[in-house]
């Protein structure tokens, strides 16, 4: 046949054509993936940091699962009632910026999933609610923890942590200081429940401030 006469080199000059074009055309589309996805996901794109309507709504589920968890009527805790400082002004003034109130949300969650994963917090509740609230609550940690790394450099998270983050910090602190005078009594949990749920209701304002000033970026 003719193509037994052709020189050999020819041979593999002619099956090394297809694959040049083929890797070409690869790494085409490998570089038209990459920039979309920079598009997307980088620091302006819609999908980079935004609080869904959907991180909001398991707020308002882990809301409704804390009122569920009540164990005791409030007026038979009235002796044990406490003033835990919480900083409502700080949190629903709206004078936070991006960064800080990101960053206050993040410290607010972190603190309350580690509050319900405490020993003492395990032999207070109904397993099965207890569970769905921290299911919650690592959902939204998840969410703001993309955030967190996107609007902050390393300059502006020691900043952000020293003023407004530190103050919900210290009012976790004194949280955790109240339960264990209390030893951890039903009564004592019952007020701490109550005092979540507020600080919850606040953050929730909060976090749709948030996705109104993530909207006013990514228009047009």
């Amino acid at each position: 046949m003719a193509s037994e006469n052709l020189p050999q080199g020819s041979t593999r000059r002619r099956l090394r054509q297809p694959s040049s074009s083929l890797i070409f055309s690869m790494a085409f589309v490998l570089s038209l993936l990459m920039a979309l996805v920079l598009v997307s996901y980088g620091p302006g794109g819609s999908l980079g940091c935004d609080l869904s309507q959907n991180h909001v709504l398991v707020g308002r589920k882990t809301l409704r699962l804390l009122g569920q968890m009540r164990r005791l009527s409030p007026r038979f805790c009235l002796q044990d009632r406490m003033d835990f400082a919480f900083p409502q002004e700080m949190v629903e003034g709206g004078e936070l910026q991006e960064a800080q109130a990101i960053s206050v949300l993040h410290e607010m969650l972190q603190q309350s999933f580690n509050l319900f994963h405490t020993e003492h917090c395990s032999a207070a509740w109904d397993t099965t609610l207890l569970e769905q609230l921290r299911t919650g609550l690592h959902q939204q940690l998840d969410d703001l923890d993309v955030c967190l790394g996107q609007v902050m450099g390393e300059e502006d998270s020691a900043l952000g942590r020293m003023g407004p983050t530190l103050a919900m910090k210290r009012y976790f602190q004194g949280i955790h200081v109240y339960l264990q005078e209390k030893e951890h009594s039903d009564c004592a949990w019952e007020i701490v429940r109550l005092e979540i749920m507020r600080s919850f209701s606040s953050s929730i304002s909060l976090q749709e401030r948030l996705r109104m000033m993530d909207g006013d970026q990514n228009s047009p």
